[in-house]
């Protein structure tokens, strides 16, 4: 994996987790409908990032991406939600991590 697979995993990450909060806005924080337009766009930019990162199998890429999604869920929680993760969240995601480094750097043969 090279740098610019991380910056295209943290791409991702944001389309998915933006994409889906537009969501999650509409349906249960009752703002309008038109917050899905821009969610429906984030969610195209998370699925074409994770095409261009450096792996030959795509559910390798997926699988790893986990890590990565789950440290940036953690993040928009505190960054946009105002909730700082407890010591559980940060166990979760230093574990989440530790497979996404197993993953993209074992030897798979």
């Amino acid at each position: 994996m090279n740098i610019s697979s991380l910056i295209f995993f943290l791409i991702a990450a944001l389309g998915e987790i933006s994409g889906c909060y537009s969501f999650w806005a509409w349906l249960r924080l009752g703002k309008s409908i038109f917050w899905i337009i821009p969610g429906i766009f984030a969610l195209i930019i998370f699925a074409i990032a994770l095409t261009k990162v450096d792996a030959d199998n795509a559910g390798r890429v997926y699988a790893a991406y986990g890590g990565i999604y789950i440290f940036s869920s953690l993040l928009w929680l505190w960054l946009f939600e105002g909730v700082k993760p407890d010591r559980w969240d940060l166990l979760g995601v230093f574990i989440s991590l530790l497979g996404t480094v197993i993953i993209l750097f074992g030897s798979h043969r």
